[in-house]
């Protein structure tokens, strides 16, 4: 049976933006007004011939419109309600649903408290280890919400900025950039267009800055560390804060910033899209992605850029009329924290805690530079296809630690036509799968060995006369427990 499309807030939200008055709208889809207002209001649902009325009057994209953004948020807020902090059963996803789609900006704020609510105990908690230790250090520092902001700020967007996207495609054609000599060609634009020459500085007196502009001389220093594709994607982020300060700012006005720390972090943000588009052109790199099926090596050689430049890149191609393979995108330090993440499919990223040791992002780090290939499967039995590898970012002396990470690219088992790493793999059998999950915080799954412990909200019976392979035995809240010995009856939480 086909799925009836309750969509209201989204066409009630077309036609604020557009400033049009429910009857003026109704007139031009051909619905009376009060038909109108009960499909705004998810009493009717959206049929395919208003569907098409509504594509065409407000020239948006159909798959984009219909596309199921509020998963997103309801995936988020069911790992928020998972805090302690809300006593009491967690609401069905059903009833997250209906509450996310009666008003997704109520979500989007209840989300925005529920991080101030996190810092703030990280704050105090580091307050208290600090009196407790008699330290005597600086005052701590100021929390970090501000990047969560700007990371839900990409995050629903779709990891997609269409305005600096086309305006960095425009400026590559106009200027005729070569990936193979991409830094002369940006230099040369700089100099030519912003009169800013570029020098490159040696590491000196434990001086660590890669790129440092001085705007009175016109001159921008780089690193001598930095590697080529670095050095290219900086000279990019330079044009861009010099040649798309306009749209730059009118995107961050429209975004609705609550502090001036979150605007200056996504100002930066802004400028590294532009500089990732400029370096890899979307109609071109999607060309070339689809042509070698999301190779990524060899996109890495054809246009001179990172593994990382190249997985990221891959993960913002939804430019609508023109989008590529739905990516998700992730970069993890050796202690398990996410410094970088994106979703453009139905895959969930942990906001809060460490990410599922199942996953083969963990892994990388085991096989330095080895790229590792998994197929999972989510809780929502999506299955993945994984791809991870480990990159070391080194410091330049022998005496300075290096930086690693591990790079995780993936997308649904359902494009594995389209993917390159989708070779030897048997997605059409479901056991193949590695099951896997967001965080054991809020993953249901009763049979893993590896949980580090239970969820939230279940229901948990020691018996010390019986132990079991999986740490933790439980029952969900609203399920009866089983007897003792039973498999959904018993938690095991300690022990060797």
């Amino acid at each position: 049976m086909q799925k009836k499309l309750f969509l209201g807030y989204k066409l009630r939200r077309l036609r604020e933006q557009r400033a049009l008055t429910q009857a003026a709208l109704a007139k031009q889809l051909e619905l009376s007004p009060s038909y109108l207002n009960q499909i705004e209001n998810n009493q009717r649902p959206l049929t395919l011939p208003v569907l098409l009325r509504i594509a065409s009057i407000f020239e948006i994209d159909l798959a984009t419109f219909v596309e199921d953004e509020e998963a997103r948020l309801v995936s988020d807020l069911r790992e928020a309600l998972a805090d302690p902090l809300f006593t009491g059963g967690a609401p069905g996803t059903a009833e997250l649903r209906n509450a996310t789609a009666a008003s997704p900006e109520l979500a989007r704020r209840t989300l925005v408290l529920h991080h101030a609510y996190q810092k703030l105990q990280e704050r105090v908690q580091s307050l208290a280890e600090t009196l407790s230790s008699h330290e005597r250090g600086q005052a701590l520092a100021g929390p970090q919400f501000p990047y969560e902001e700007v990371r839900d700020y990409f995050h629903y967007s779709n990891n997609y900025v269409g305005p600096l996207d086309e305006a960095a495609e425009k400026l590559s054609e106009q200027e005729g950039f070569r990936p193979a000599d991409m830094q002369v060609d940006l230099m040369r634009h700089l100099k030519d267009k912003h009169d800013v020459r570029v020098k490159i500085i040696a590491d000196h007196d434990g001086e660590s800055a890669m790129r440092i502009y001085d705007k009175a001389s016109g001159t921008l220093y780089l690193s001598a560390l930095l590697s080529g594709p670095s050095r290219a994607f900086h000279l990019a982020h330079q044009i861009a804060l010099l040649g798309q300060s306009d749209a730059i700012e009118q995107l961050i006005g429209q975004a609705n910033f609550t502090t001036e720390d979150a605007k200056s972090i996504c100002r930066v943000g802004l400028a590294n899209y532009f500089a990732g588009a400029l370096v890899m052109p979307y109609r071109a790199f999607a060309t070339q992605a689809r042509a070698v099926r999301h190779d990524i090596e060899q996109l890495q050689s054809r246009f001179g850029v990172s593994f990382e430049q190249v997985c990221h890149r891959l993960s913002t191609l939804q430019r609508p009329g023109a989008r590529g393979v739905p990516f998700y995108f992730v970069r993890v330090d050796m202690a398990g924290n996410i410094t970088k993440r994106h979703s453009a499919t139905r895959f969930h990223f942990a906001r809060f805690g460490g990410a599922c040791p199942l996953w083969n992002v963990h892994e990388a780090f085991a096989q330095p530079g080895k790229i590792l290939v998994q197929l999972a499967r989510m809780p929502d039995n999506v299955a993945y296809i994984c791809v991870a590898r480990s990159v070391t970012k080194r410091a330049g002396a022998y005496l300075k630690p290096t930086r690693q990470f591990a790079i995780g690219l993936g997308c649904e088992a359902a494009y594995a036509s389209e993917v390159v790493y989708s070779a030897g793999l048997d997605t059409s059998n479901a056991d193949a799968a590695v099951p896997i999950g967001v965080s054991c915080r809020i993953c249901e799954r009763a049979d893993c060995q590896q949980r580090a412990f239970p969820p939230i909200g279940s229901h948990l019976t020691v018996d010390e006369h019986h132990r079991s392979f999986v740490p933790y035995l439980f029952t969900q809240a609203g399920e009866e427990a089983g007897g003792a010995g039973t498999p959904n009856g018993v938690v095991e939480g300690v022990g060797g």
